[in-house]
């Protein structure tokens, strides 16, 4: 069962976080929230959007390529204009002084590697490229939005609520008359360089973090229910490696019998475990209280 950390003993938590380093940290969109880019679920996982399109549906329907496109031209501005997180610099912090040995991000945003943390897998891949389904060729997000305004001049931007992950509510229909660019080099179908629903995880990018789990004493899950299956196997996997699992989510979780949890938003828990092991390194230094350095985030 579950161990949930009452106030007055998150310094316990973080103590023990702290002993089990380095940490294997997996995070989800609830670190990304504080930047304006919505969440998926609620507190309790529920999902709050409409249906997401599938791998499936993506490549065999016209009129649902239309749909993601359309959308993806109002709501990729939100996240590509987006600033990383307290959280985010806060686990870049982390990871420099140590404590954390890489993140695996189930979100898309690429906002880790904007805040300065070099070891990161995106496991569900990167919203800042596209990808050619008929000869491979990546190309960049930015570019084919400058085709999407060109051939949808139409569209009104001003209008529409963002969504999650480059997402957008569009009327039905407005989808029909979206106008979708194909690959300059073969005229194939273009797809975000990312991993829809019903979509696989290249099996390679799984055995690196697989790999990163077997030489980390711990995981750390901040800001994800995970409700996908993708972030969750790492719990299992360190649960059954019987590498002690926490979790920073002030909702449930998936893992919520498997490990140990404290109820806090992401920049707060975080900002609490980098003061923590910056008192405890300055200890083991013994360097006097008034001449720590002190952290910014």
């Amino acid at each position: 069962m579950s161990t949930q950390i009452p106030l007055h003993a998150e310094s316990d938590f973080l103590s023990a976080l702290i002993d089990h380093a380095p940490v294997l940290v997996i995070t989800g969109a609830g670190i990304s929230v504080s930047t304006g880019i919505p969440t998926y679920r609620d507190e309790k996982g529920a999902w709050l959007r409409s249906n997401p399109i599938t791998h499936q549906e993506f490549v065999a329907d016209r009129r649902q390529r239309q749909r993601y496109w359309g959308r993806s031209l109002l709501g990729w501005p939100a996240v590509r204009d987006a600033k990383p997180a307290k959280g985010h610099r806060l686990l870049a912090q982390l990871e420099h002084h140590g404590l954390v040995s890489h993140i695996v991000t189930q979100n898309v945003d690429r906002l880790h590697q904007r805040a300065g943390s070099i070891r990161v897998t995106d496991l569900h891949g990167r919203l800042d490229r596209v990808r050619c389904l008929g000869c491979e060729t990546l190309s960049s997000r930015d570019v084919l939005q400058k085709a999407l305004e060109r051939l949808n001049p139409h569209i009104n931007h001003t209008t529409i609520e963002a969504r999650p992950d480059g997402d957008a509510d569009m009327p039905d229909a407005m989808v029909e008359g979206i106008t979708v660019p194909s690959c300059d080099l073969c005229d194939g179908t273009l797809m975000p360089d990312v991993v829809f629903f019903g979509g696989s995880i290249p099996g390679s990018r799984v055995e690196q973090c697989k790999q990163v789990l077997e030489h980390s004493n711990s995981v750390l899950v901040v800001g994800s229910s995970l409700q996908v299956y993708s972030g969750y196997r790492f719990c299992k996997w360190a649960a059954k490696a019987g590498k002690p699992v926490f979790l920073m989510n002030p909702g449930q979780t998936r893992a919520d019998d498997m490990a140990t949890k404290w109820s806090v938003d992401a920049d707060t828990g975080l900002d609490a475990l980098l003061s923590l092991s910056s008192k405890k390194h300055a200890e083991a230094l013994h360097i006097p209280p008034g001449h720590q350095p002190s952290h910014t985030a």
